[in-house]
């Protein structure tokens, strides 16, 4: 029996091991419509990025494809911080509080 291989995060590019923080990110935010809409498995620290980043509003509008997200300088540095970073690392992330709308 063959083991299936990790699951890639589309944001950074890295494997998300089974045991490693991870969620499902709406493309389009569910208080914007998206309930049904596409989603995509992220690392935990990869998503809460997204939502320090954003406003609800914001990824609805402008940010909600993966290729949208990555190209904003703020994703791409983060991105680019966190590629060499094992693939189940974890941390606060920082940055301004969470919007919900």
């Amino acid at each position: 029996m063959t083991d299936k291989p990790d699951p890639i995060c589309p944001l950074c590019g890295r494997p998300i091991p089974a045991h490693a923080r991870q969620s499902l990110h709406h493309l389009v935010p569910k208080l914007k419509g998206g309930a049904k809409g596409p989603t995509a498995r992220l690392h935990e620290i990869c998503h809460r990025t997204i939502h320090r980043t954003f406003s609800e509003a914001e990824l609805a509008r402008s940010y909600n494809t993966i290729e949208a997200l990555r190209a904003h300088p703020a994703i791409a540095r983060f991105v680019a911080w966190i590629a060499h970073k094992d693939p189940a690392f974890h941390a606060p992330t920082l940055g301004r509080p969470e919007r919900r709308r």
